[in-house]
């Protein structure tokens, strides 16, 4: 007999079984992770992708307008897409469009900039007012009250006249800055 164990040689040693063991998990892992990431890139596309400016925004008609200088309220409907949902004609908005000349239409977002809240407009007072800080606002949309806290005019809106139909480049623009920034 000798001083040496006995060793069978049928199986591998264990350092080498934990070689191929830690290779194998790390290729199964490359090999599933491909697919997953795919996977992945493919269903957040949608959250991914940058939504697109409508652009210009059938509103009304000029026939639908009185030609007395008035501003009046019209909704804003266009189709709206939201990552993976597609909603067709809703409502995204409101503008007050008023007549400044035969073909010549003014356009203010109904959103005050100081805090977001929608303006009214007072016939008896021939301006608008913002019911959350009852700051009041010209026609054009200039500030009447030099104390008023909004921190600029009425929004206004870019107008086309294709025909006889009234379109507006609508947008929301950020609230509380002296800056007209474009809304997310």
């Amino acid at each position: 007999m000798s001083d040496k164990p006995e060793t069978d040689s049928a199986e591998p040693l264990p350092r080498r079984n934990f070689f191929k063991q830690t290779l194998a998990v790390i290729l199964g892992g490359i090999a599933a992770l491909i697919p997953a990431t795919a996977g992945l890139l493919v269903f957040l596309d949608p959250l991914r992708r940058k939504t697109e400016s409508a652009g210009a925004i059938r509103v009304t008609s000029l026939t639908a307008l009185p030609s007395d200088g008035k501003p009046y309220k019209f909704p804003v409907v266009a189709s709206r897409t939201d990552a993976w949902n597609k909603f067709p004609d809703v409502p995204i908005g409101a503008v007050y469009l008023r007549r400044t000349g035969e073909t010549k239409i003014e356009a203010l977002n109904v959103v005050c900039p100081h805090a977001g809240c929608f303006v009214d407009f007072l016939p008896s007072r021939d301006c608008f007012l913002c019911p959350c800080h009852n700051s009041t606002f010209a026609l054009d949309g200039t500030i009447n009250d030099p104390k008023s806290p909004s921190p600029r005019p009425l929004d206004t809106l870019t107008v086309e006249i294709r025909g006889q139909e009234i379109y507006v480049n609508f947008q929301n623009f950020r609230a509380g800055s002296a800056r007209k920034i474009p809304a997310a």
